[in-house]
């Protein structure tokens, strides 16, 4: 349903406006009408196959969806009444999704964090998709406990928090201290129902797609169907914690062959106490990586260290593993006690092509030397596109965003301490200052008839996130010619390794 309107919305700008009437469209010939006809049986027949997997949850689900966009709609309707104003549809469709939780609030922070796939006003609006819901009772998520780990949580944990330290849609996390051990561990825990509801929701968004395109085959070409089926296998992956798992095991593996674990560590995953639907892990202690006064307090490290170690080990994942963190932000980037650099929260990860990855090499070193025209080259080699690129003109724009980027700065926030002596200093990072630059980079491309894949945003984002931590922790770095950052050595330790 959702990405289906997304396409309609920006198929709508080149569709005929109010009083232009369409152009027939000539009467289809047997061949055409026998291969439609064929298309027809293999979408009923997909169809049935799709619906049969989401089980009685599917109906139940729908009777849910039938609420909320009732709810919804007379929302929009009484402030129409009274205040003579439409909502904007991002703003109408977000408020939706936020109502149908679960599958919607996950498809929403897609949209947020894949410009390269949805219009402009659609990824600034879902940015402001909330990922708040009341957690489960503490009963029930014992009761999952125990089915899944196949014994008394007593057995396993010392004690467990019964109030979660976080919760979203689809989980929530409980501090415990393991038994025998005492070892302090943090607990994943799917929220009950969860997979079923995203089951049925993502089957019924890909068959809306299917039979969107078989309507409409012009919309193909658009390959909404495919989008969504990628959506589709992502955010069933996000909730399967075996896998969840493997990427931590994967980037844990990679810090031992490539002589990071000094600088760098991930949690250790418990996998006898872990399941599909449960993640138990090792707690780790520290403050965001943003958080300059707790830093100075708990470490001895320096900030402008601190940050090398955790750019050299995120760029070095990326060229040695098969998946790469996609979530950056300081949170899930902590400074521990021993100064050394934790990251948590594998459940957002990218896969990169060489493709692509030639073409991030190449945009860092060209923004380093200022050489637009090779980095118009490498953006439009990445990149699909039908039709031959003006490098020249596509480099003049580039140069344009690129010095209007300079004047994105991040804030230093300093809260007043007693006495005179200065209070906490963190950096203020505008998480939609840092989407906006990545969209204004996609419509540029679009201009000049590009269009980049899903893969090159993320990783770009994530580079952005370190480029704002590097304007405030260690202004005077030059991190492409500081002999301290070397991504060719990191990538040949790693392949020897």
């Amino acid at each position: 349903m959702s990405v289906s309107l997304l396409t309609v919305c920006r198929a709508a700008s080149t569709s005929p406006g109010p009083g232009i009437r369409p152009r027939p469209r000539p009467r289809p010939t047997q061949a055409e009408v026998a291969k439609r006809v064929k298309e027809l049986r293999e979408l009923v027949q997909e169809i049935i196959s799709v619906s049969m997997s989401t089980g009685p949850r599917g109906a139940m689900r729908a009777v849910q969806a039938a609420e909320a966009v009732f709810g919804v709609g007379r929302d929009y309707l009484l402030n129409w009444q009274r205040n003579s104003v439409q909502e904007e549809p991002q703003i109408v469709l977000r408020k939706l999704f936020e109502r149908l939780g679960a599958t919607y609030i996950k498809l929403g922070q897609f949209i947020a964090s894949s410009p390269t796939l949805f219009p402009e006003e659609y990824v600034l609006e879902f940015q402001k998709c909330l990922d708040r819901t009341d957690p489960v009772a503490w009963e029930t998520i014992r009761r999952t406990l125990e089915a899944d780990l196949q014994m008394p949580v007593d057995d396993v944990f010392l004690s467990i928090d019964p109030v979660p330290l976080a919760c979203a849609s689809v989980a929530q996390v409980h501090s415990a201290v393991l038994r025998g051990s005492n070892k302090e561990v943090v607990i994943k825990v799917l929220k009950p129902g969860v997979e079923d509801i995203l089951t049925a929701d993502l089957s019924a968004i890909y068959i809306f797609s299917k039979i969107l395109e078989f309507i409409q085959p012009e919309l193909a070409r658009t390959s909404i169907s495919a989008i969504v089926g990628d959506i589709r296998a992502s955010m069933l992956e996000e909730v399967d914690f075996v896998k969840e798992a493997a990427h931590i095991q994967q980037f844990s593996s990679y810090l031992d062959k490539s002589g990071l674990r000094r600088v760098a560590t991930c949690p250790y995953v418990y996998k006898q106490f872990s399941s599909r639907r449960v993640l138990t892990m090792e707690r780790l202690h520290g403050v965001p990586l943003t958080d300059l006064q707790s830093i100075r307090s708990i470490s001895n490290a320096n900030p402008e260290t601190t940050l090398i170690a955790a750019l050299n080990t995120w760029f070095g994942s990326v060229l040695a593993c098969e998946t790469f963190h996609a979530d950056v932000h300081a949170g899930n980037l902590l400074v521990l006690r021993d100064g050394r650099i934790g990251f948590i929260d594998f459940g957002i990860v990218g896969k990169i092509s060489p493709i692509t990855f030639t073409a991030v090499q190449a945009l860092l070193t060209s923004t380093a030397v200022g050489d637009f025209v090779t980095m118009a080259k490498a953006l439009a080699t990445m990149g699909v596109t039908d039709t031959a690129v003006d490098i020249q003109a596509f480099a003049r724009d580039l140069e344009k965003l690129f010095r209007e980027m300079e004047q994105l700065d991040s804030q230093v926030v300093v809260t007043p301490g007693g006495r005179g002596q200065a209070g906490a200093a963190s950096i203020a990072l505008d998480d939609a200052k840092v989407n906006r630059v990545l969209l204004q980079l996609i419509r540029v491309g679009e201009v000049h008839g590009i269009r980049f894949p899903r893969e090159f945003g993320l990783l770009l984002k994530q580079l952005l996130y370190f480029d704002r931590y590097t304007r405030i922790l260690a202004p005077q770095l030059s991190v492409l010619r500081d002999d301290r950052i070397n991504f060719r050595d990191l990538q040949s330790r790693v392949g020897s390794a």
